[in-house]
């Protein structure tokens, strides 16, 4: 699996112009899901954004975790995470997983999130999605559960 991961004051998903999901201050979790991926991936992932110290302290430090700060999630499928231009100038997104399947662990890292988040907002699989945030820092991570 992968994420790229922004620290936000706020963030929205819009789908033709009605907001589906919005949050204050917290994460937005764009996520993306390969072949092979599964259960053991989205949690291993998702521990790693819970446990992330990249929100400030008292004095300026990237100290806090999401649950020092009581902070929200926004996820946000992303199939694109997976695309490959090593060849010609259009994408390839043959890499990224059946969209069964990465539904079914978009669904399942949204409702592992919630055990561990008060407030947890999702976009919609499939669709297409207007997001808009406020990227506070600006501080934004890529992480890949091959590399972790």
């Amino acid at each position: 699996m992968r994420a790229v991961i922004q620290r936000v004051s706020s963030a929205q998903v819009d789908i033709d112009g009605e907001t589906v999901g919005s949050i204050g201050h917290g994460l937005l979790i764009l996520l993306g899901v390969g072949h092979g991926d599964g259960e053991e991936q989205a949690e291993r992932l998702w521990s790693k954004i819970a446990r992330l110290r990249i929100f400030e302290d008292d004095d300026g430090k990237t100290n806090l975790s999401l649950a020092d700060v009581g902070g929200e999630v926004l996820v946000v499928s992303q199939f694109t995470l997976y695309a490959s231009c090593r060849k010609g100038n259009r994408p390839s997104f043959t890499a990224a997983g059946a969209p069964g399947e990465a539904n079914r662990l978009y669904e399942w890292f949204a409702e592992r999130a919630r055990r561990d988040v008060a407030r947890v907002e999702t976009g919609r699989f499939g669709a297409y999605m207007d997001v808009s945030l406020v990227n506070d820092g600006p501080f934004t991570l890529w992480l890949d559960t091959d590399e972790l």
